[in-house]
């Protein structure tokens, strides 16, 4: 049975998305599985696959150009499935490290693949909304990854889980088989991958990208930890952010076909603007904790237009290095998420969540004075 192209690339958003997202909820249960490992060890898998991940965009994805980007995605499914099923079936600690580490691998090539194929395959004047309906995979990992996966680990265990997802990207590697090959855009079989960093604009394009994902991850990774620690919710309810975030990140697909009508350029200082004024309000309603929660719902949905006009404007740069140029973005992500969550932990131990929203929105504003200047 085919499936078409985008349920496919929604589908490998899914499975990234879902592993990346799975292993914190299940990570003390991971731990009474070793020997009663913490939480923190545990956890050190994500930062490998966080590292899997940079390395790959950066140093993997450009050669994505020259293989076909839907045969880079292939093979990435594939690194990421044999990641994930060696993490369920992981006998030590350090494989679980080492698994999660090729995941991060085949990760790092699978975006930066699933996002240039969606430009690719969108017709002329409609890119913004294909690349909105394959970014709703981000909502299912968001409601998978983040909250499934807890219910699949108290009801099979732990290993039940990673198991799953590998199964589930088997499935998609089969649809892939029986379907037809996605795009035929390659680079010149001569060039240097690393000519993406001399494609004209993408300096100011990875800019924005940096301070977007800094403001985002920064902040989404100590909403929840105030809600337990400093307003009183238990775990449970605390969960509520990634489920109320993920329904307004997948409602906002509905508001894609704008983008293609009216313009990115004409688009982005709103959205960016927004974005700003949404971050204040955060701000502001920093000790109230429903107001805080219900604020999330319009976070995901002016995030989800902000991420398709970043990751739509980087690969409309240079159509024959797409693989190349969002593996940058990539690269660039989980460095501003590094960094981000770091700087964030010092500003919210210090002076509270308010004063992190209020970092969040100064980071924006470049985003915002970029999209002003290029309409």
């Amino acid at each position: 049975m085919k499936v078409s192209p985008l349920m496919l690339l929604m589908a490998a958003v899914t499975i990234v998305g879902s592993n990346s997202l799975a292993l914190s909820p299940v990570a003390l249960e991971i731990g009474r599985g070793f020997g009663g490992a913490s939480a923190q060890d545990v956890l050190v898998a994500a930062s490998l696959f966080g590292a899997g991940t940079a390395v790959a965009a950066v140093g993997i994805a450009p050669f994505a150009d020259r293989v076909g980007l839907s045969r880079a995605l292939f093979l990435a499914i594939c690194v990421l499935v044999l990641g994930m099923a060696g993490t369920a079936l992981a006998p030590a600690l350090w494989v679980v490290w080492l698994a999660q580490a090729v995941a991060g691998l085949g990760s790092g090539v699978a975006l930066p693949a699933t996002y240039g194929l969606a430009a690719e395959i969108a017709p002329k004047g409609r890119e913004s909304t294909f690349l909105g309906r394959v970014l709703m995979g981000w909502t299912l990992s968001l409601v998978f990854g983040a909250s499934a996966a807890a219910l699949i680990a108290e009801v099979a265990g732990w290993r039940a889980v990673h198991a799953v997802l590998a199964g589930l990207g088997l499935l998609v590697l089969l649809a892939m088989a029986v379907s037809p090959r996605m795009g035929e855009v390659r680079a010149a079989q001569g060039a240097s991958p690393w000519a993406a960093l001399r494609v004209p604009g993408i300096g100011a394009a990875l800019s924005v990208a940096g301070g977007y994902m800094a403001a985002f991850y920064g902040l989404y990774a100590y909403v929840a930890p105030h809600l337990q620690a400093g307003l009183g919710w238990p775990v449970w309810m605390a969960g509520a952010v990634p489920l109320v975030y993920g329904i307004g990140f997948g409602l906002a697909s509905l508001g894609d076909p704008w983008i293609d009508r009216f313009g990115p350029r004409r688009v982005a200082p709103w959205v960016f603007g927004v974005l700003v004024v949404q971050y204040l309000a955060l701000a502001a309603v920093a000790e109230r904790a429903w107001a805080l929660v219900g604020l999330c719902l319009s976070w995901g949905m002016i995030n989800h237009l902000g991420l398709n006009l970043i990751v739509g404007r980087l690969a409309a740069l240079d159509p024959a290095r797409r693989g190349a140029v969002l593996g940058l973005n990539s690269g660039v992500t989980y460095l501003a998420m590094f960094v981000a969550t770091a700087g964030f932990g010092w500003m919210e131990a210090g002076f509270g969540l308010a004063a992190c929203a209020l970092m969040a929105a100064g980071l924006v504003l470049p985003a915002l004075g970029d999209a002003l200047r290029r309409r």
